[in-house]
């Protein structure tokens, strides 16, 4: 029953033509270049420096790596970060 449930909800957003992202709740980031970084269906930032940002989503962890970081602007599940991003990891919850 299980098993059926998460083949149904995987293939939701496909049968109702809407994006993963919406339906399953999955981080969402668009990056300009690298100056700037806006991840969508974020769960809160974890670690903020200047160097380094972690940011929690439902299914792990979005690591952006670079210099001179300044939050530009954090609503409740959007965040855009600005600065010079050199590498962006995504590391999934064990």
């Amino acid at each position: 029953m299980r098993d059926r449930f998460s083949i149904f909800k995987k293939n939701l957003p496909r049968i109702l033509d809407l994006p993963d992202d919406v339906l399953l709740g999955l981080p969402k980031i668009t990056m300009v270049g690298s100056l700037h970084a806006y991840v969508e269906n974020h769960q809160g930032l974890l670690f903020f420096s200047e160097k380094e940002i972690h940011i929690k989503t439902q299914n792990g962890l979005v690591k952006i790596v670079g210099n001179a970081f300044v939050l530009k602007m954090m609503l409740y599940d959007e965040v855009l970060i600005e600065g010079e991003i050199n590498d962006v990891t995504f590391e999934l919850e064990k």
